[in-house]
């Protein structure tokens, strides 16, 4: 029978479709265990490479055989060699084209909606890691908030929308994914932004992003307004577009809220993680549909594969909104946290501009899942 190759955008379809999939994972059962790809209709075999050096036979009985077969390694080369052994028992298999590192930096472009005196807000969505970035066009122009540092997608994106990048947003500094909007700026002449509080270690120009900035995009069109939220950095900012959508960077996601403790500060910043959630976003309206900068599992994606909600469903929904007692509010951001993302260190020393790591060391230091958030 054939082997097949199926790259990521075809899985990310079948995710976002909800279609069927069965996954032969072939790594270690604890990089299994950590991370692995998301779907909702999707079953899962995990059997080690290495235990299936002498032949597949012996695990035929557990692959379905109505489904589609996708067999996953790290890096693709010790699922191509499974696909081969059981393709010759007869199975009709594929494997994933470039492991999970080209699933950990597949992203997937969705519309979010249209802004009211013209334009467009887009919405790119990291699958196999959990971040979310977002692009505001209009008239001509665009803007890119929380890029990741795969940037081509970005500004071919634009380059096919007929806009020119003018300006590049971080809601913060981030500590697990390296961000591209430096690059992004410097490739494209645009005005990178980061919240000075967050920059004091930087070693780059930047443009301040401070509370009541506003940066028009396009023809007077879309007024763009920063609110300073500190919680889980010192510096984190939201931002609303169009009076219509909240970008909440990592203080609030869909399921769950931001964590205080990857700068070291969660003692120090909880006090000011309630009183942006339960402050200052509860003067907003509760129409206002929110966007954050991460989600945590698959069930947080919408129909449509986007991820965002309206602020007042999750004043109703999220347990993290819902907390009346300030104690054990501190309890859930600072105690019996999940671990923290891999290298975040490292990351978030890259992001200063402090180290310059090559690309294949960028790749493993955002190896597995996102951990921004506590629930």
């Amino acid at each position: 029978m054939a082997v097949k190759p199926m790259n990521s955008k075809q899985v990310a379809q079948k995710v976002v479709k909800k279609d069927d999939l069965f996954i032969l994972d072939v790594r270690n059962a604890d990089a299994f265990e950590d991370w692995k790809i998301e779907g909702e209709k999707f079953e899962y075999l995990n059997i080690p490479y290495f235990d299936l050096l002498d032949g597949v036979e012996e695990i035929m009985e557990q692959l379905p055989k109505d489904k589609d077969i996708l067999v996953v390694c790290a890096k693709e080369g010790s699922s191509i060699m499974v696909a081969d052994m059981l393709s010759d028992e007869g199975k009709d298999v594929s494997y994933l084209e470039g492991g999970m590192k080209a699933w950990s930096e597949h992203l997937e472009p969705v519309k979010v909606g249209e802004l009211t005196n013209g334009g467009e807000l887009y919405q790119f969505v990291r699958l196999g890691k959990g971040c979310l970035s977002y692009m505001v066009v209009s008239n001509g122009e665009a803007v890119i908030v929380d890029a990741t540092r795969m940037t081509e997608i970005f500004i071919d994106f634009a380059k096919e929308k007929g806009a020119t990048i003018t300006n590049v947003f971080d809601t913060h500094l981030h500590a697990d994914h390296i961000s591209g909007g430096r690059n992004i700026a410097e490739a494209t002449n645009a005005t990178y932004w980061l919240p000075p509080k967050d920059a004091e270690e930087v070693t780059f120009e930047y443009a301040a992003l401070e509370d009541g900035n506003r940066v028009v995009i396009g023809n007077a069109t879309i007024d763009i307004t920063a609110l300073y939220s500190p919680g889980h950095t010192i510096g984190s900012t939201s931002f609303v577009i169009d009076e219509k959508y909240l970008l909440s960077g990592d203080i609030l996601f869909i399921d769950s809220i931001g964590r205080p403790d990857l700068a070291g500060k969660a003692e120090d910043w909880v006090a000011d993680l309630r009183e942006s959630l339960y402050k200052r976003y509860k003067d907003f309206s509760m129409e206002l549909t929110v966007l954050p900068a991460h989600f945590m599992i698959i069930d947080e994606l919408n129909e449509d594969g986007s991820v965002g909600k309206k602020l007042g469903t999750l004043f109703a929904k999220n347990h993290g909104l819902n907390i009346e007692s300030a104690e054990e509010f501190r309890k859930l951001v600072s105690e019996n946290l999940p671990p923290q993302p891999n290298a975040y260190q490292e990351i978030r020393e890259t992001n200063m501009g402090k180290v310059t790591p090559d690309e294949e060391k960028q790749r493993e230091m955002e190896i597995g899942p996102n951990r921004c958030a506590v629930r």
